[in-house]
């Protein structure tokens, strides 16, 4: 029996705490996936299954704290589906305009959204999957990978297209049949304009230009709007506002994520979205181009609640295609 004199090292008491967690996922699209996803407990009825461990003595945490991201097979039906098929082929952007989905495995801070992004684009789930389109009209790997990332966050605070009321009550648009007042042709960098719904879009010198402030042109659905509008490099525009209202409708609604507001009981859209530009270890640009031509962009946009990403991106150069 040892002595009370006798020295001995402090005790060492280790804790396992296993824990299990679901994360909901939207419906994929394939049956297989369907089944092996399926969770009654998910509140979409399919997600993945999370088990979680931690060691409380041991030197360093199990894990670093970095964002895990698994891409996820989700069809959009406003961008790859028959809804806005013949739209988007007459504007030059089928095929081009694409939307991808991954899931994440922590909680999303708005303050931490760098983080996020960041180490979105350096995990090896996105650099396997996540591709951009070539002037050959090839789809490939990024190939190279982010050193730093330009941010910009737009707002979400529109949920009705009379936001864009202002270009009938302008006169942009004629009341009689939504025709888009047409007027002498001019350049503006690689677009042509010869109407004044494209002047006000683009032409910061035109007379109507401030019908929309800045603060609405940080708007999410003013940039689709803004993008459908212009279109791709090959492009038919159209006589009528209408058609691009509905496709920018559609395609903001599939995108974003709403949930009512328990004091005000108002729907409100709870997914912040970021305009990005990748750059390299030479701090240019390369995603989604190393040009700078306005209808090159990405954007990506969170659902904290459902915990998954969707980056929309589009290339101008190239030709287009479809199925």
């Amino acid at each position: 029996m040892d002595s009370r004199h006798t020295a001995h090292r402090p005790e060492e008491h280790h804790k396992l705490i296993v824990d299990t967690t679901s994360i909901a996922v939207p419906q994929p699209d394939d049956s297989k996936q369907r089944k092996a996803y399926f969770n009654s407990k998910s509140a979409t009825n399919y997600a993945f299954k999370i088990i979680m461990s931690h060691n409380e003595n041991t030197d360093h945490d199990a894990t670093s704290g970095e964002y895990r991201f698994q891409a996820i097979d989700k069809k959009f039906e406003s961008i790859d589906g028959k809804q806005n098929r013949d739209c988007l082929i007459k504007w030059g952007m089928r095929g081009k305009l694409r939307a991808n989905m991954y899931i994440f495995d922590q909680p999303f801070q708005e303050y931490n959204a760098r983080k996020f992004i960041l180490e979105f684009f350096k995990d090896p789930n996105v650099l396997s999957t996540l591709k951009m389109f070539t002037k050959s009209g090839e789809w490939q790997l990024l190939g190279q990978s982010v050193h730093d990332v330009r941010i910009e966050q737009l707002n979400t605070n529109i949920l009705s297209l009379d936001f864009f009321d202002r270009l009938l009550d302008n006169k942009v648009v004629r009341e009689n049949g939504g025709y888009i007042r047409k007027c002498i042709e001019e350049y503006k960098d690689e677009f042509i304009i010869s109407d004044e719904l494209r002047k006000v879009l683009i032409m910061d010198e035109f007379e109507n230009y401030d019908m929309f402030s800045e603060n609405d042109r940080k708007e999410f659905i003013f940039h689709l709007f803004k993008h459908f509008c212009l279109g791709g490099q090959v492009c038919q525009y159209e006589d009528e506002i209408q058609p691009y209202l509905d496709v920018t409708k559609s395609v903001y609604k599939e995108l974003v994520s709403v949930q009512k507001d328990a004091e005000s009981q108002k729907i409100q859209v709870i997914s912040p979205v970021f305009k990005i530009e990748a750059l390299n270890e030479n701090g240019k640009k390369f995603y989604p181009s190393r040009t700078a031509y306005e209808q090159d962009f990405v954007y990506i946009i969170i659902d904290p609640i459902k915990r998954h990403v969707i980056i929309l991106s589009n290339f101008y150069e190239g030709p287009s295609f479809f199925e």
